[in-house]
């Protein structure tokens, strides 16, 4: 299927560069330094509120700016290159914008998208260890003395730390739930334990539910994570895409900064300055490419993704079109990504490994979004899928395997 163009934008391209250029030159001008030495960007997050980023998708009539799916995809991808840890962070949150742009309860759907216009951020509460797969979760909204309450423990939240509500997965007599927590109830802890060798500020980390208490305006349907065909898969697979095809342009362009400055070279090369050296500027070239070709990936399925979003979200096979784009666009845009943040390297000898350069954090950062929902089961899907008509894996949860195909 091709995708289409969609109607025009509320905002213009060059309005949304007016607007969050300097926000993103802002956020840049401090990632090194927030890398090395394990400072959250509690600020940052604290610039994008106030510039009205979180409000990209909500409608101009209920506050928002009204972009488009690409235009924020677009921006996504230049949040990226400011600093990757953001806009993966705010994965779950741009989610959830546009599962209530698609909400038919006009009350709750009004309600968050004006709170989210107003600056409000939603982190989420999804995965558990162990058995914790899709609606098998522990965490749990049951009847207490006082009322509805939540318990429960989830780990990989990423953005919580930064989040005014969360969004949190649970069972509730036996069925798959949603609900929406603030951040600062009693009984919600949130803690930074992420260890991950990359993509270290993105607020990854466990959170606690005890005796949280829970409203009953506060309880939506299933959401991201539940088995059979929906749009939310492809959604949050895109940004973790976007922030790599952000980590491919800042890498091409730190590459090319510290090659400009550098004077020294070896004694076996074929030209006094690095700069003039083809072999170092074929290398720039292939990580310039490569960040072209990331971008133009992660665009074309969005556009497809689009598709679903505009009226389509309840074909099934316009749902497997996303899906199926987002799938083949994580494979390329991985291979893409990886080898140009090790093939940089090869321009600079042990003197680029500095960390007061901090460059490795771009191969770091990259192979670290890349091991989600791990692209070796996507391959084999999508051949499944193009031979024998098998069902796409929509539900990505860990956990013990499913006895059924999600999605066909």
């Amino acid at each position: 299927m091709t995708a289409r163009r969609f109607a025009n934008p509320t905002i213009s391209d060059g309005e949304l560069e007016s607007r969050f250029a300097p926000v993103f030159d802002r956020i840049a001008a401090g990632t090194v330094d927030r890398e090395r030495n394990r400072v959250l960007p509690l600020e940052e997050i604290g610039l994008l509120k106030e510039a009205g980023f979180g409000a990209l998708r909500v409608p101009v009539e209920l506050g928002g700016l009204g972009a488009t799916l690409r235009q924020t995809f677009d921006l996504l991808i230049g949040l990226a290159a400011a600093d990757s840890n953001l806009p993966q962070a705010l994965r779950v949150h741009f989610y959830l914008v546009e599962e209530l742009r698609l909400n038919t309860n006009a009350a709750v759907k009004e309600r968050w998208l004006r709170a989210i216009a107003k600056g409000a951020l939603i982190g989420g509460a999804v995965t558990e260890l162990g058995v914790g797969a899709v609606d098998r979760y522990r965490t749990a909204v049951t009847t207490g003395q006082a009322g509805l309450e939540l318990n429960g423990t989830k780990y990989y939240t990423t953005g919580a730390l930064y989040a005014d509500h969360l969004i949190v997965a649970a069972d509730q007599d036996g069925k798959r739930i949603s609900v929406i927590v603030d951040a600062a109830e009693p009984g919600v802890s949130v803690r930074d334990d992420w260890d991950g060798f990359g993509q270290r500020l993105t607020a990854s980390g466990t959170a606690e539910f005890k005796h949280v208490k829970v409203t009953e305006d506060r309880i939506l349907g299933p959401g991201y994570g539940t088995e059979g065909r929906m749009f939310g898969t492809a959604h949050v697979q895109l940004i973790l895409l976007a922030t790599l095809a952000g980590i491919a342009e800042r890498a091409a362009v730190d590459t090319a900064d510290w090659i400009k400055a550098r004077t020294r070279t070896f004694s076996h090369a074929v030209a006094d300055l690095p700069r003039n050296d083809p072999l170092v500027q074929q290398v720039l070239g292939k990580l310039f490419a490569a960040s072209f070709g990331a971008r133009a990936a992660v665009l074309a399925a969005v556009d497809e993704l689009a598709s679903t979003l505009d009226g389509r979200h309840e074909e099934p096979s316009q749902l497997d079109a996303s899906e199926l784009a987002a799938a083949q666009a994580q494979a390329v845009v991985i291979d893409l990504v990886l080898n140009a943040t090790t093939e940089l390297f090869e321009v600079g000898g042990a003197s680029l490994t500095s960390e007061r350069l901090a460059i490795d954090r771009h191969w770091r950062n990259a192979r670290t979004i890349a091991s989600h929902n791990p692209a070796i089961f996507k391959l084999r899907a999508i051949g499944a899928h193009e031979l024998n008509r098998e069902g796409l894996p929509y539900a990505w949860s860990a956990g013990v395997r499913a006895s059924k195909q999600a999605g066909g």
